[in-house]
């Protein structure tokens, strides 16, 4: 049975009493655009389908849940199940200016997918499936709407691959999500991201007309057209198709533990590693508050998780070379059993829901660093973090691991002076302020895998200095309309601007 899309939270009231709590001019959709664009794709007004389609998984949209309302609602939520039906809504969009938001499982956390402009959803979710499995290549034909398990089922069970991408939104994310928000999954050391793993795409522009990028390896036909399209969260195009990279299932999978003194020494460990050649598919690294609140740690030491899979001589020299590098770093060994531990609950998320609903504010912050600033990086943050009025709580791991440096993991809760909705996003404005500035003047990026959308976009220009006026040059040029998922990427809308 195919997947659909889970809701973050309830909502505190019943969907006809829900408001929007963002304010923008839309487009009013007339009856004739609505009965026009029926006959092109299925498509819904009905209200649930629209408060839904309002929202995704941002930590933010969870309290307004609580409070009855919504981000932003669409006037129309269309479900295509081909590419056709892509480019004909689009098309038609085009001819009325009619802003288009494209969804798929909606689990992004920085509200990437919400429409701040109304107009139209396209939920990929109908489109969905494997097309084809070149099996001597490793290519896999799939389509966007298809959430990570039906994918991984499928190719496993009857092709014996698998792509290798798990995200801890694994169960509730579609291909399509991985790649517009250019996510990464939590075997990513071994696998790469999905800019790794996407081979082509087959792409919607903002006219309705249909590109494809190309699936040979290694190409130098000019600029990488795949790669323009990754990240892009929607704003360039819509993706209908995708090519992906996969490998053969493994023969072994293996596990180690460690413990360290100190933060510094665990990291140490793992850059030796990397830098050694071993890529572990996990390599995990928690610091004291995480290693005692997950791992059994005593709030002085720090955790690593090492796993790997694959052919059993590539797998033994990997977790040799990491030894060795925990060796020279005095580390304790710890029990392997801490990296099943892990694995059966790493894509738990109850505790958000739990303490959003109590009037905490908890969120994360992913960014990726160079080896020789990660240290700087978490302590600069995690200062910054607890600095600020109401903070209750700041750690950090290191999830994703390259030859260059890493993706440092921050989780934080806040308590507000009361439990009002204005003082809740209050105060997630604020330890979000503190944080993200932090790690961009101690020298880290803006996110390494959760993406831009709302809740960064105040950011973008900072982090990406003049190099953001080319992105928006490229916005103007295949968007000249200003059509698809507008408002995002702190680039200025021809609709208007909104404020939270």
């Amino acid at each position: 049975m195919t997947i659909k899309p889970t809701a973050p939270i309830e909502f505190s009231d019943s969907v006809e009493k829900v408001v929007d709590r963002i304010d923008t001019t839309g487009v009013d959709l007339s009856p004739d655009f609505l009965v026009g664009l029926q006959m092109l794709c299925p498509s819904s007004t009905s209200t649930s389908d629209l408060v839904e389609h309002a929202r995704d998984w941002w930590p933010l949209t969870m309290h307004w849940s609580l409070n009855a309302m919504t981000a932003r609602r669409p006037g129309v939520v269309c479900r295509p199940n081909s590419t056709k039906q892509v480019s004909d809504v689009v098309a038609i969009c085009a001819k009325h200016s009619v802003p288009v938001t494209v969804s798929g499982g909606r689990s992004g956390v920085c509200g990437a997918a919400v429409p701040l402009f109304a107009g139209v959803v396209i939920d990929t979710t109908d489109l969905c499936g494997v097309v084809s499995v070149d099996q001597i290549s490793g290519l896999i034909e799939v389509l966007p709407g298809t959430f990570g398990p039906d994918l991984e089922n499928e190719i496993n069970s009857k092709h014996q691959l698998s792509v290798g991408h798990f995200p801890q939104s694994f169960d509730i994310s579609t291909v399509g999500g991985w790649i517009g928000s250019r996510g990464a999954g939590q075997f990513s050391t071994r696998y790469g991201k999905i800019d790794d793993m996407v081979a082509g795409l087959e792409v919607v522009l903002a006219d309705g007309s249909v590109i494809s990028t190309g699936t040979e390896p290694a190409s130098a036909t000019g600029p990488s057209l795949t790669s323009l399209f990754i990240g892009s969260e929607g704003t360039l195009g819509i993706i209908t198709k995708v090519w992906l990279r996969a490998h053969p299932l493994p023969d072994v999978t293996k596990k180690a533990a460690y413990r360290f003194k100190s933060f510094a020494d665990a990291v140490e460990t793992m850059r030796l590693a990397v830098r050694h050649g071993a890529t572990p598919a996990v390599l995990r690294l928690y610091d004291e508050r995480e290693s005692k609140r997950s791992h059994g740690g005593d709030g002085t030491t720090c955790t690593l998780l090492v796993l790997d899979e694959g052919v059993e001589l590539l797998v033994d020299a990997t977790l040799k070379i990491v030894a060795e590098s925990a060796d020279l770093n005095a580390c304790e060994t710890a029990d392997a059993q801490l990296v099943d531990n892990w694995l059966s609950h790493r894509n738990d998320t109850s505790g958000l829901q739990i303490l959003s609903k109590k009037g905490f504010v908890i969120d994360t912050m992913e960014v990726a660093v160079a080896w020789s600033r990660v240290n700087s990086v978490a302590d600069s943050v995690k200062s910054a973090i607890m600095q600020v009025a109401g903070a209750r709580s700041a750690s950090c791991h290191i999830s994703h691991s390259y030859i260059d440096g890493a993706c440092i993991y921050f989780t934080f809760v806040a308590e507000p002076r009361d439990k009002s909705l204005s003082a809740i996003e209050l105060a997630y404005s604020q330890i979000w302020d503190a944080a993200q500035n932090a790690a961009l003047q101690s020298g880290a990026n803006l996110t390494h895998h959760h993406g831009v959308g709302i809740n960064r976009a105040k950011y973008l220009k900072q982090a990406l200095g003049s190099a953001h006026g080319v992105l928006a040059a490229i916005k103007s040029v295949l968007d000249p309309q200003d059509i698809l998922n507008p408002g995002k990427f702190g680039i200025v809308s021809t609709r208007g601007e909104y404020k939270i």
